[in-house]
């Protein structure tokens, strides 16, 4: 396995995060503990969950059955870069969500109990609120950092300009701020690089992908449909999508043939080559799968392999960051 600090702190963390948002729904609870297991056996450090996650609003299942396997023992919390999220609604009631001090010292208390430890490693923040001043959001963020339960803060699908204005204002707290972004971010979804990427390098802090295979679209779903084993891929928005990307899809799944890689290895290898990027999350619903997105850390792509991803999944705009994707 490789390390890198995340952002500008001293941190180390895996270059594969392990996500587990299929914990719960998609993945048994024996089967999510196996996989946990199997991603510490592999040297992945680096845990992402969410309050929200588990398909029962206001339950918080997913960090249950990640507190359920740290209680095992053997070391598994000290292993572990332990990553979880605050914002998402927990209940019908009206403070029970969003970024109020209330509610982000109310559930950080709540999934501290849940995941069964006494300090979450990175607290990220699930989207940006924008009825709460960050003076606000600082405060509550010192209070626990002081107390010890939180170490790191992070960001969600923020803007660059939240990024900017959030850092500004821990600044003149003398606060550490955001140390990480959260972004969706793969070949079919390029965004980020006009403002989020290079907003997140000035400031120093991680650019932790999410859905870095688009919902198992870049993962050879055309062969998988082919063959019956295609998964959510094949059904509902993803289908929507893959209609209408299907001939770039197919050209992209020949190139990773002729590359003689999988094109999921192909899709994770492009994002660990990206500037800013710390380690995308992979979230697995087999054992099978996290042991095939170890592949990604061998791959290797030469500039003429990055050329032609390019040409079949364009930046947006010119490329690179703003202004100069949409002006001279």
């Amino acid at each position: 396995m490789e390390y890198t600090n995340l952002g500008r702190t001293g941190l180390s963390v895996s270059r594969l995060c392990l996500g587990t948002m299929n914990f719960g729904t998609q993945t048994n609870e024996p089967d999510s503990s196996a996989i946990m297991d199997r991603a510490l056996e592999h040297g992945i450090n680096f845990f992402d969950t969410a309050d929200v996650y588990g398909g029962k609003p206001g339950e918080g299942a997913t960090e249950q059955i990640v507190g359920r396997w740290f209680a095992q023992g053997d070391g598994r919390r000290d292993k572990v870069v332990l990553a979880t999220k605050v914002y998402g609604t927990m209940s019908e009631w009206p403070n029970d969500q969003g970024l109020s001090a209330r509610h982000i010292i109310r559930a950080c208390e709540d999934s501290l109990r849940r995941l069964q430890t006494d300090t979450i490693d990175l607290y990220q923040m699930h989207h940006v609120s924008r009825t709460t001043p960050w003076e606000e959001i600082w405060q509550a963020m010192e209070t626990l950092v002081a107390q010890g339960k939180v170490l790191y803060v992070g960001s969600s699908n923020f803007a660059g300009w939240h990024i900017a204005q959030a850092q500004a204002a821990a600044d003149k707290r003398n606060f550490l701020g955001l140390v990480s972004e959260q972004s969706i971010y793969n070949l079919l979804t390029r965004h980020v690089e006009l403002e989020v990427v290079p907003a997140a390098q000035h400031y120093g802090l991680g650019i932790i992908p999410w859905s870095p295979l688009h919902g198992g679209l870049l993962s050879g779903i055309i062969r998988k449909v082919a063959d019956g084993s295609a998964g959510r891929g094949a059904t509902g928005r993803s289908a929507r999508v893959l209609a209408e990307h299907r001939t770039t899809i197919e050209a992209y799944e020949k190139l990773c043939a002729d590359l003689g890689h999988d094109p999921a290895d192909v899709a994770l290898a492009w994002l660990l080559s990206r500037p800013g990027v710390t380690a995308p999350i992979v979230g697995p619903r087999t054992m099978d799968q996290l042991d095939r997105n170890l592949n990604a850390l061998d791959v290797h792509l030469d500039e003429a392999a990055l050329t032609r991803l390019d040409e079949l999944f364009p930046p947006i705009g010119n490329g690179g960051p703003g202004p100069e994707a949409w002006a001279w």
